[in-house]
Protein backbone atom coordinates (compact mmCIF):
# COMPACT_ATOMS: atom_id res chain seq x y z
CA UNK A 1 0.00 0.00 0.00
CA UNK A 2 1.27 3.47 -0.90
CA UNK A 3 2.25 5.47 2.21
CA UNK A 4 -0.13 8.26 3.16
CA UNK A 5 1.06 11.79 2.36
CA UNK A 6 -1.29 13.48 4.86
CA UNK A 7 1.49 14.35 7.32
CA UNK A 8 3.74 15.61 4.49
CA UNK A 9 0.91 17.76 3.10
CA UNK A 10 0.19 19.22 6.54
CA UNK A 11 3.83 20.08 7.23
CA UNK A 12 4.29 21.61 3.78
CA UNK A 13 1.21 23.80 4.33
CA UNK A 14 2.76 25.44 7.41
CA UNK A 15 4.05 28.99 7.26
CA UNK A 16 7.46 29.88 8.73
CA UNK A 17 5.81 31.37 11.82
CA UNK A 18 3.64 28.27 12.27
CA UNK A 19 6.70 26.01 12.09
CA UNK A 20 8.53 28.18 14.60
CA UNK A 21 5.52 28.08 16.95
CA UNK A 22 5.30 24.29 16.65
CA UNK A 23 8.91 23.91 17.72
CA UNK A 24 8.51 26.37 20.60
CA UNK A 25 5.32 24.56 21.62
CA UNK A 26 7.19 21.24 21.50
CA UNK A 27 9.99 22.62 23.67
CA UNK A 28 7.50 22.81 26.54
CA UNK A 29 7.01 19.05 26.38
CA UNK A 30 9.24 16.74 28.40
CA UNK A 31 10.80 13.49 27.28
CA UNK A 32 12.40 12.30 24.07
CA UNK A 33 11.28 14.17 20.94
CA UNK A 34 11.82 11.82 18.04
CA UNK A 35 8.83 13.43 16.34
CA UNK A 36 10.85 16.65 15.89
CA UNK A 37 13.50 14.75 13.97
CA UNK A 38 10.81 13.22 11.77
CA UNK A 39 9.26 16.68 11.32
CA UNK A 40 12.58 18.14 10.11
CA UNK A 41 13.26 15.19 7.81
CA UNK A 42 9.85 15.50 6.14
CA UNK A 43 10.11 19.29 5.95
CA UNK A 44 13.37 18.98 3.96
CA UNK A 45 11.75 16.78 1.30
CA UNK A 46 10.29 18.27 -1.89
CA UNK A 47 8.13 15.20 -2.51
CA UNK A 48 7.23 12.65 0.13
CA UNK A 49 9.59 9.65 0.24
CA UNK A 50 8.84 7.46 3.26
CA UNK A 51 11.48 4.88 2.39
CA UNK A 52 14.16 7.58 2.44
CA UNK A 53 13.08 8.65 5.93
CA UNK A 54 13.08 5.06 7.19
CA UNK A 55 16.55 4.61 5.74
CA UNK A 56 17.73 7.82 7.43
CA UNK A 57 16.53 6.53 10.84
CA UNK A 58 17.24 2.86 10.20
CA UNK A 59 19.22 2.49 13.46
CA UNK A 60 16.54 4.11 15.60
CA UNK A 61 14.02 2.01 17.58
CA UNK A 62 11.05 4.26 16.74
CA UNK A 63 11.30 3.49 13.01
CA UNK A 64 9.91 0.01 13.76
CA UNK A 65 6.55 1.58 14.57
CA UNK A 66 6.80 4.47 12.13
CA UNK A 67 3.03 4.69 11.30
CA UNK A 68 2.20 5.40 14.95
CA UNK A 69 5.03 7.96 15.13
CA UNK A 70 3.58 9.71 12.06
CA UNK A 71 0.11 9.69 13.59
CA UNK A 72 1.48 11.12 16.86
CA UNK A 73 3.31 13.89 15.01
CA UNK A 74 0.21 14.69 12.95
CA UNK A 75 -1.87 15.17 16.12
CA UNK A 76 0.85 17.30 17.73
CA UNK A 77 1.05 19.60 14.70
CA UNK A 78 -2.73 20.05 14.73
CA UNK A 79 -2.66 20.73 18.48
CA UNK A 80 -0.01 23.40 17.99
CA UNK A 81 -2.01 24.96 15.14
CA UNK A 82 -5.12 25.10 17.31
CA UNK A 83 -3.14 26.99 19.93
CA UNK A 84 -1.49 29.25 17.33
CA UNK A 85 -4.79 30.19 15.67
CA UNK A 86 -6.92 30.19 18.82
CA UNK A 87 -7.49 33.94 18.66
CA UNK A 88 -7.00 34.53 14.92
CA UNK A 89 -10.60 33.70 13.99
CA UNK A 90 -13.97 34.48 15.52
CA UNK A 91 -14.77 30.77 15.64
CA UNK A 92 -11.60 30.14 17.66
CA UNK A 93 -12.34 33.01 20.05
CA UNK A 94 -15.92 31.89 20.62
CA UNK A 95 -14.88 28.28 21.20
CA UNK A 96 -12.39 29.48 23.79
CA UNK A 97 -15.16 31.45 25.49
CA UNK A 98 -17.37 28.35 25.62
CA UNK A 99 -14.50 26.25 27.00
CA UNK A 100 -13.87 28.90 29.66
CA UNK A 101 -17.56 29.02 30.58
CA UNK A 102 -17.60 25.23 30.94
CA UNK A 103 -14.51 25.26 33.18
CA UNK A 104 -15.77 28.11 35.37
CA UNK A 105 -19.20 26.49 35.66
CA UNK A 106 -17.66 23.18 36.75
CA UNK A 107 -15.74 25.05 39.47
CA UNK A 108 -18.99 26.73 40.66
CA UNK A 109 -17.62 30.16 39.66
CA UNK A 110 -20.99 31.16 38.22
CA UNK A 111 -20.66 34.95 38.28
CA UNK A 112 -17.31 34.73 36.46
CA UNK A 113 -18.86 32.36 33.91
CA UNK A 114 -21.75 34.81 33.40
CA UNK A 115 -19.32 37.63 32.58
CA UNK A 116 -17.54 35.51 29.96
CA UNK A 117 -20.92 34.47 28.57
CA UNK A 118 -22.07 38.06 28.02
CA UNK A 119 -18.85 38.92 26.18
CA UNK A 120 -19.23 35.83 24.05
CA UNK A 121 -22.86 36.62 23.25
CA UNK A 122 -21.98 40.12 22.06
CA UNK A 123 -19.30 38.69 19.77
CA UNK A 124 -21.61 35.97 18.44
CA UNK A 125 -24.34 38.52 17.81
CA UNK A 126 -22.01 40.95 16.04
CA UNK A 127 -20.69 38.21 13.76
CA UNK A 128 -24.07 36.49 13.32
CA UNK A 129 -22.74 33.15 14.58
CA UNK A 130 -26.17 31.76 15.33
CA UNK A 131 -25.11 28.17 16.12
CA UNK A 132 -22.73 29.35 18.83
CA UNK A 133 -25.16 32.02 20.01
CA UNK A 134 -27.80 29.29 20.47
CA UNK A 135 -25.31 27.21 22.49
CA UNK A 136 -24.50 30.22 24.67
CA UNK A 137 -28.20 30.68 25.41
CA UNK A 138 -28.28 27.10 26.71
CA UNK A 139 -25.43 27.97 29.10
CA UNK A 140 -27.25 31.14 30.13
CA UNK A 141 -30.30 29.10 31.13
CA UNK A 142 -28.09 26.82 33.21
CA UNK A 143 -26.53 29.85 34.95
CA UNK A 144 -30.00 31.29 35.66
CA UNK A 145 -30.97 27.98 37.24
CA UNK A 146 -27.95 28.19 39.55
CA UNK A 147 -28.92 31.77 40.48
CA UNK A 148 -32.37 30.52 41.48
CA UNK A 149 -30.69 28.15 43.95
CA UNK A 150 -28.96 31.20 45.44
CA UNK A 151 -32.24 33.12 45.74
CA UNK A 152 -31.60 35.44 42.81
CA UNK A 153 -34.87 35.76 40.81
CA UNK A 154 -34.07 39.03 38.98
CA UNK A 155 -33.54 37.52 35.53
CA UNK A 156 -35.89 38.46 32.66
CA UNK A 157 -36.83 34.96 31.54
CA UNK A 158 -39.34 36.21 28.97
CA UNK A 159 -36.60 38.19 27.26
CA UNK A 160 -34.43 35.09 27.15
CA UNK A 161 -37.25 33.01 25.65
CA UNK A 162 -37.84 35.65 22.96
CA UNK A 163 -34.12 35.87 22.23
CA UNK A 164 -33.86 32.12 21.87
CA UNK A 165 -36.86 32.04 19.51
CA UNK A 166 -35.33 34.87 17.45
CA UNK A 167 -31.94 33.14 17.18
CA UNK A 168 -33.59 29.84 16.25
CA UNK A 169 -35.63 31.57 13.53
CA UNK A 170 -32.52 33.23 12.10
CA UNK A 171 -30.69 29.92 12.26
CA UNK A 172 -33.44 28.14 10.33
CA UNK A 173 -33.58 31.00 7.82
CA UNK A 174 -29.82 30.84 7.22
CA UNK A 175 -29.93 27.04 6.87
CA UNK A 176 -32.71 27.30 4.26
CA UNK A 177 -30.66 29.76 2.20
CA UNK A 178 -27.63 27.49 2.43
CA UNK A 179 -29.66 24.61 0.99
CA UNK A 180 -30.82 26.76 -1.96
CA UNK A 181 -27.28 27.93 -2.62
CA UNK A 182 -25.96 24.35 -2.50
CA UNK A 183 -28.51 23.31 -5.14
CA UNK A 184 -27.67 26.05 -7.62
CA UNK A 185 -23.93 25.70 -6.96
CA UNK A 186 -24.22 22.02 -7.94
CA UNK A 187 -25.66 23.02 -11.33
CA UNK A 188 -22.80 25.40 -12.11
CA UNK A 189 -20.00 23.22 -10.73
CA UNK A 190 -21.15 20.12 -12.62
CA UNK A 191 -22.10 21.64 -15.95
CA UNK A 192 -21.02 25.27 -16.22
CA UNK A 193 -23.55 27.34 -18.13
CA UNK A 194 -27.13 26.08 -17.94
CA UNK A 195 -28.27 24.35 -21.14
CA UNK A 196 -30.35 21.26 -20.33
CA UNK A 197 -34.04 21.25 -19.42
CA UNK A 198 -33.20 19.52 -16.14
CA UNK A 199 -30.68 22.21 -15.17
CA UNK A 200 -33.06 24.98 -16.22
CA UNK A 201 -35.84 23.48 -14.12
CA UNK A 202 -33.61 23.42 -11.02
CA UNK A 203 -32.61 27.07 -11.54
CA UNK A 204 -36.21 28.17 -12.16
CA UNK A 205 -37.43 26.39 -9.04
CA UNK A 206 -34.75 28.12 -6.97
CA UNK A 207 -35.47 31.49 -8.58
CA UNK A 208 -39.17 31.14 -7.77
CA UNK A 209 -38.60 30.04 -4.17
CA UNK A 210 -40.27 32.47 -1.72
CA UNK A 211 -36.94 33.08 0.06
CA UNK A 212 -35.32 34.12 -3.24
CA UNK A 213 -38.22 35.83 -4.97
CA UNK A 214 -39.74 37.54 -1.93
CA UNK A 215 -38.68 40.87 -0.45
CA UNK A 216 -36.95 41.22 2.93
CA UNK A 217 -36.99 37.45 3.47
CA UNK A 218 -33.41 37.27 4.78
CA UNK A 219 -33.37 37.66 8.56
CA UNK A 220 -29.66 38.47 8.86
CA UNK A 221 -26.89 40.11 6.88
CA UNK A 222 -25.23 36.71 6.51
CA UNK A 223 -28.42 35.25 5.01
CA UNK A 224 -28.85 38.34 2.83
CA UNK A 225 -25.47 37.75 1.19
CA UNK A 226 -26.52 34.20 0.27
CA UNK A 227 -29.88 35.44 -1.00
CA UNK A 228 -28.37 38.03 -3.39
CA UNK A 229 -25.55 35.66 -4.34
CA UNK A 230 -28.08 32.97 -5.32
CA UNK A 231 -30.16 35.55 -7.20
CA UNK A 232 -27.02 36.51 -9.10
CA UNK A 233 -26.59 32.90 -10.20
CA UNK A 234 -30.25 32.64 -11.25
CA UNK A 235 -29.98 35.69 -13.50
CA UNK A 236 -26.59 34.45 -14.73
CA UNK A 237 -28.30 31.23 -15.86
CA UNK A 238 -30.82 33.31 -17.82
CA UNK A 239 -27.95 35.36 -19.30
CA UNK A 240 -29.37 38.54 -17.82
CA UNK A 241 -25.90 39.89 -17.15
CA UNK A 242 -26.86 43.38 -15.98
CA UNK A 243 -29.27 42.10 -13.33
CA UNK A 244 -26.79 39.40 -12.31
CA UNK A 245 -24.13 42.10 -11.90
CA UNK A 246 -26.48 44.16 -9.72
CA UNK A 247 -27.16 41.17 -7.43
CA UNK A 248 -23.47 40.32 -7.00
CA UNK A 249 -22.74 44.00 -6.42
CA UNK A 250 -25.30 43.98 -3.60
CA UNK A 251 -23.40 41.11 -1.94
CA UNK A 252 -20.20 43.12 -2.18
CA UNK A 253 -21.90 46.20 -0.68
CA UNK A 254 -23.25 44.23 2.30
CA UNK A 255 -19.86 42.70 3.05
CA UNK A 256 -18.03 46.01 2.62
CA UNK A 257 -20.49 47.64 5.01
CA UNK A 258 -19.94 44.92 7.64
CA UNK A 259 -16.15 44.34 7.86
CA UNK A 260 -16.46 41.67 10.56
CA UNK A 261 -18.74 39.64 8.27
CA UNK A 262 -16.41 40.23 5.32
CA UNK A 263 -13.53 38.83 7.39
CA UNK A 264 -15.71 35.85 8.36
CA UNK A 265 -16.69 35.15 4.73
CA UNK A 266 -13.50 35.75 2.71
CA UNK A 267 -14.28 33.11 0.09
CA UNK A 268 -17.72 34.57 -0.57
CA UNK A 269 -16.17 37.99 -1.00
CA UNK A 270 -13.48 36.70 -3.40
CA UNK A 271 -16.02 34.76 -5.46
CA UNK A 272 -18.35 37.74 -5.54
CA UNK A 273 -15.58 39.89 -7.05
CA UNK A 274 -14.85 37.10 -9.52
CA UNK A 275 -18.46 36.96 -10.74
CA UNK A 276 -18.63 40.74 -10.95
CA UNK A 277 -15.62 40.62 -13.29
CA UNK A 278 -17.24 37.86 -15.36
CA UNK A 279 -20.39 40.00 -15.71
CA UNK A 280 -18.24 42.95 -16.81
CA UNK A 281 -16.67 40.76 -19.49
CA UNK A 282 -20.09 39.57 -20.68
CA UNK A 283 -21.44 43.14 -20.71
CA UNK A 284 -18.40 44.43 -22.60
CA UNK A 285 -17.54 46.73 -19.68
CA UNK A 286 -13.83 46.26 -20.36
CA UNK A 287 -12.83 49.55 -18.75
CA UNK A 288 -13.33 48.09 -15.26
CA UNK A 289 -12.10 44.52 -15.76
CA UNK A 290 -8.37 44.98 -15.14
CA UNK A 291 -9.04 47.44 -12.30
CA UNK A 292 -11.22 44.88 -10.52
CA UNK A 293 -8.70 42.11 -11.16
CA UNK A 294 -6.11 44.30 -9.44
CA UNK A 295 -8.47 44.83 -6.49
CA UNK A 296 -9.02 41.07 -6.32
CA UNK A 297 -5.29 40.38 -6.13
CA UNK A 298 -4.77 43.03 -3.46
CA UNK A 299 -7.06 41.08 -1.11
CA UNK A 300 -4.23 38.64 -0.33
CA UNK A 301 -2.53 41.36 1.72
CA UNK A 302 -5.60 42.18 3.81
CA UNK A 303 -6.55 40.71 7.24
CA UNK A 304 -8.73 37.63 6.91
CA UNK A 305 -7.54 36.93 3.35
CA UNK A 306 -4.03 35.62 4.05
CA UNK A 307 -4.76 31.91 4.61
CA UNK A 308 -3.50 29.45 1.99
CA UNK A 309 -6.97 28.48 0.75
CA UNK A 310 -7.90 32.13 0.20
CA UNK A 311 -4.60 32.88 -1.55
CA UNK A 312 -5.24 29.93 -3.87
CA UNK A 313 -8.74 31.21 -4.61
CA UNK A 314 -7.47 34.74 -5.28
CA UNK A 315 -4.76 33.46 -7.62
CA UNK A 316 -7.11 31.20 -9.58
CA UNK A 317 -9.99 33.68 -9.81
CA UNK A 318 -7.77 36.61 -10.80
CA UNK A 319 -5.74 34.76 -13.45
CA UNK A 320 -8.75 32.96 -14.89
CA UNK A 321 -10.42 36.37 -15.19
CA UNK A 322 -7.38 37.88 -16.91
CA UNK A 323 -7.00 34.95 -19.31
CA UNK A 324 -10.72 34.99 -20.14
CA UNK A 325 -10.64 38.76 -20.65
CA UNK A 326 -7.82 38.49 -23.21
CA UNK A 327 -9.55 35.52 -24.86
CA UNK A 328 -12.85 37.37 -25.29
CA UNK A 329 -11.26 40.62 -26.51
CA UNK A 330 -9.02 38.94 -29.07
CA UNK A 331 -5.80 39.89 -27.26
CA UNK A 332 -4.63 36.30 -27.54
CA UNK A 333 -0.89 37.00 -27.53
CA UNK A 334 -1.21 38.95 -24.25
CA UNK A 335 -3.12 36.06 -22.68
CA UNK A 336 -0.68 33.42 -23.98
CA UNK A 337 2.20 35.47 -22.55
CA UNK A 338 0.82 34.79 -19.06
CA UNK A 339 1.45 31.05 -19.45
CA UNK A 340 4.70 30.90 -17.45
CA UNK A 341 3.22 32.89 -14.57
CA UNK A 342 0.10 30.72 -14.47
CA UNK A 343 2.01 27.44 -14.71
CA UNK A 344 4.40 28.49 -11.92
CA UNK A 345 1.42 29.34 -9.70
CA UNK A 346 -0.25 26.01 -10.46
CA UNK A 347 2.97 24.13 -9.65
CA UNK A 348 3.31 25.94 -6.32
CA UNK A 349 -0.23 24.96 -5.37
CA UNK A 350 0.39 21.32 -6.29
CA UNK A 351 -2.39 18.99 -5.10
CA UNK A 352 -4.13 21.91 -3.36
CA UNK A 353 -5.16 23.30 -6.77
CA UNK A 354 -8.91 22.52 -7.20
CA UNK A 355 -9.61 20.33 -10.22
CA UNK A 356 -12.17 22.77 -11.64
CA UNK A 357 -9.60 25.56 -11.83
CA UNK A 358 -7.01 23.22 -13.32
CA UNK A 359 -9.39 22.32 -16.16
CA UNK A 360 -10.29 25.96 -16.78
CA UNK A 361 -6.63 27.00 -16.91
CA UNK A 362 -5.80 24.25 -19.41
CA UNK A 363 -8.72 25.07 -21.67
CA UNK A 364 -8.13 28.83 -21.64
CA UNK A 365 -4.41 28.43 -22.32
CA UNK A 366 -5.38 26.25 -25.28
CA UNK A 367 -7.82 28.77 -26.80
CA UNK A 368 -5.39 31.65 -26.22
CA UNK A 369 -2.53 29.90 -28.00
CA UNK A 370 -4.95 29.00 -30.81
CA UNK A 371 -5.89 32.66 -31.18
CA UNK A 372 -2.22 33.62 -31.17
CA UNK A 373 -1.63 31.18 -34.05
CA UNK A 374 0.39 28.72 -31.94
CA UNK A 375 -1.48 25.54 -32.86
CA UNK A 376 0.94 22.98 -31.43
CA UNK A 377 0.93 24.79 -28.08
CA UNK A 378 -2.85 24.96 -28.23
CA UNK A 379 -2.99 21.20 -28.74
CA UNK A 380 -0.56 20.65 -25.86
CA UNK A 381 -2.91 22.33 -23.36
CA UNK A 382 -6.01 20.88 -24.93
CA UNK A 383 -4.64 17.37 -24.48
CA UNK A 384 -4.30 18.10 -20.75
CA UNK A 385 -8.10 18.31 -20.65
CA UNK A 386 -8.78 15.45 -23.05
CA UNK A 387 -6.47 13.07 -21.17
CA UNK A 388 -8.08 13.80 -17.81
CA UNK A 389 -10.01 10.84 -16.31
CA UNK A 390 -13.27 12.79 -16.83
CA UNK A 391 -14.82 13.32 -13.39
CA UNK A 392 -18.40 14.49 -13.04
CA UNK A 393 -17.04 18.01 -12.56
CA UNK A 394 -17.52 20.55 -15.38
CA UNK A 395 -18.75 18.28 -18.12
CA UNK A 396 -19.19 21.42 -20.24
CA UNK A 397 -15.41 21.84 -20.48
CA UNK A 398 -14.93 18.19 -21.46
CA UNK A 399 -17.61 18.56 -24.15
CA UNK A 400 -16.30 21.78 -25.71
CA UNK A 401 -12.72 20.55 -25.48
CA UNK A 402 -13.66 17.71 -27.82
CA UNK A 403 -15.36 20.07 -30.25
CA UNK A 404 -12.44 22.49 -30.12
CA UNK A 405 -10.13 19.52 -30.71
CA UNK A 406 -11.73 19.09 -34.16
CA UNK A 407 -10.92 22.70 -35.06
CA UNK A 408 -7.32 22.51 -33.79
CA UNK A 409 -6.56 19.33 -35.74
CA UNK A 410 -8.16 20.84 -38.84
CA UNK A 411 -5.85 23.86 -38.52
CA UNK A 412 -2.88 21.52 -38.08
CA UNK A 413 -3.86 19.70 -41.26
CA UNK A 414 -4.31 16.34 -39.51
CA UNK A 415 -7.09 15.30 -41.91
CA UNK A 416 -6.54 11.54 -41.66
CA UNK A 417 -6.68 11.70 -37.88
CA UNK A 418 -9.85 13.82 -38.02
CA UNK A 419 -11.89 10.88 -39.31
CA UNK A 420 -11.18 9.00 -36.07
CA UNK A 421 -11.61 12.09 -33.85
CA UNK A 422 -15.02 12.84 -35.40
CA UNK A 423 -16.28 9.33 -34.61
CA UNK A 424 -14.84 9.51 -31.08
CA UNK A 425 -16.49 12.89 -30.47
CA UNK A 426 -19.85 11.62 -31.74
CA UNK A 427 -19.68 8.66 -29.34
CA UNK A 428 -18.78 10.94 -26.45
CA UNK A 429 -21.71 13.29 -27.12
CA UNK A 430 -24.12 10.41 -27.65
CA UNK A 431 -23.29 8.91 -24.25
CA UNK A 432 -23.89 12.24 -22.55
CA UNK A 433 -26.97 13.24 -24.56
CA UNK A 434 -25.28 16.50 -25.60
CA UNK A 435 -26.38 16.57 -29.25
CA UNK A 436 -27.06 20.31 -29.61
CA UNK A 437 -27.41 21.94 -33.03
CA UNK A 438 -24.10 23.79 -33.02
CA UNK A 439 -22.23 20.68 -31.96
CA UNK A 440 -23.87 18.54 -34.66
CA UNK A 441 -23.28 21.22 -37.33
CA UNK A 442 -19.58 21.55 -36.45
CA UNK A 443 -18.99 17.80 -36.46
CA UNK A 444 -20.79 17.37 -39.79
CA UNK A 445 -18.88 20.17 -41.51
CA UNK A 446 -15.44 19.34 -40.10
CA UNK A 447 -15.91 15.77 -41.26
CA UNK A 448 -16.61 17.02 -44.79
CA UNK A 449 -13.85 19.64 -44.64
CA UNK A 450 -11.32 16.91 -43.87
CA UNK A 451 -12.31 15.18 -47.11
CA UNK A 452 -12.54 18.32 -49.27
CA UNK A 453 -9.98 18.38 -52.09
CA UNK A 454 -10.24 21.98 -53.32
CA UNK A 455 -10.35 25.51 -51.93
CA UNK A 456 -13.73 26.04 -53.57
CA UNK A 457 -15.20 22.97 -51.88
CA UNK A 458 -13.87 24.13 -48.51
CA UNK A 459 -15.27 27.63 -49.06
CA UNK A 460 -18.73 26.22 -49.80
CA UNK A 461 -18.60 24.17 -46.61
CA UNK A 462 -17.59 27.19 -44.52
CA UNK A 463 -20.41 29.23 -46.11
CA UNK A 464 -22.83 26.43 -45.26
CA UNK A 465 -21.54 26.26 -41.69
CA UNK A 466 -21.89 30.04 -41.30
CA UNK A 467 -25.53 29.93 -42.39
CA UNK A 468 -26.26 27.03 -40.04
CA UNK A 469 -24.63 28.85 -37.14
CA UNK A 470 -26.49 32.07 -37.90
CA UNK A 471 -29.84 30.28 -37.66
CA UNK A 472 -28.89 28.16 -34.66
CA UNK A 473 -27.56 31.03 -32.57
CA UNK A 474 -30.92 32.73 -32.51
CA UNK A 475 -31.37 30.33 -29.60
CA UNK A 476 -29.43 31.58 -26.53
CA UNK A 477 -28.75 27.97 -25.50
CA UNK A 478 -26.90 27.36 -28.75
CA UNK A 479 -24.99 30.63 -28.43
CA UNK A 480 -23.41 29.31 -25.21
CA UNK A 481 -20.61 27.73 -27.27
CA UNK A 482 -19.19 31.24 -27.81
CA UNK A 483 -18.36 31.43 -24.10
CA UNK A 484 -15.81 28.65 -24.67
CA UNK A 485 -14.63 29.14 -28.24
CA UNK A 486 -15.81 31.71 -30.79
CA UNK A 487 -16.65 29.29 -33.57
CA UNK A 488 -18.52 32.01 -35.45
CA UNK A 489 -15.40 34.18 -35.61
CA UNK A 490 -13.33 31.18 -36.72
CA UNK A 491 -15.68 30.51 -39.65
CA UNK A 492 -15.66 34.19 -40.67
CA UNK A 493 -11.84 34.26 -40.46
CA UNK A 494 -11.59 31.25 -42.78
CA UNK A 495 -14.00 32.81 -45.30
CA UNK A 496 -12.29 36.21 -45.23
CA UNK A 497 -8.79 34.71 -45.09
CA UNK A 498 -7.79 36.95 -42.18
CA UNK A 499 -6.38 36.11 -38.72
CA UNK A 500 -8.89 34.76 -36.21
CA UNK A 501 -7.82 37.44 -33.71
CA UNK A 502 -8.71 40.19 -36.18
CA UNK A 503 -12.31 38.98 -36.48
CA UNK A 504 -12.69 38.68 -32.69
CA UNK A 505 -11.30 42.19 -32.10
CA UNK A 506 -13.59 43.59 -34.80
CA UNK A 507 -16.63 42.00 -33.16
CA UNK A 508 -15.61 43.40 -29.74
CA UNK A 509 -15.11 46.90 -31.21
CA UNK A 510 -18.63 46.76 -32.63
CA UNK A 511 -20.25 46.02 -29.28
CA UNK A 512 -21.77 48.90 -27.33
CA UNK A 513 -19.97 49.67 -24.05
Amino acid sequence: MKPSTELFDLIKSLSKSEKRFFKLHSALQSGEKNYLRIFDAIDRQKTYDEEAIKKQFAKEVFVKHFPSEKNHLYKLVLKALRAYHAESSITGVLKQHINNIEILFAKALYSEAAKVLQRAKRTAQEHERFYIWFELLAWEKMLIEEDYHSGNFSHDVERLIEEEADVLEKLKNLAAYNVLYTKINYVFRSGGYVRTDEERTIVEEIGEHPLIKGKNTALSHRASTICHYTQGFCYWAKREWATSYAKFMRVREILDKHPQLKKDLPKRYVRTLYYLIQCEIELGDHAHVMEDIRKLRELSDKPGFDDIDIRILVFCNSYLSELRYHDRTGEFAKGAALEDRVVLGMERMGPRLPKEYELEFYFLLSTLHFGAGQMNRALHWLNKVLNDPEPALRQDIFTYARLFNLVVHYELGNFDLLEYIVRSTQRFLSKRHRAYGVEAALIEHVKKLARATSDEARRKLFLSLRERLKALMEDPNEETVLKYFNIRAWVDAKLEDVPFSEVVKRAVAGKPR
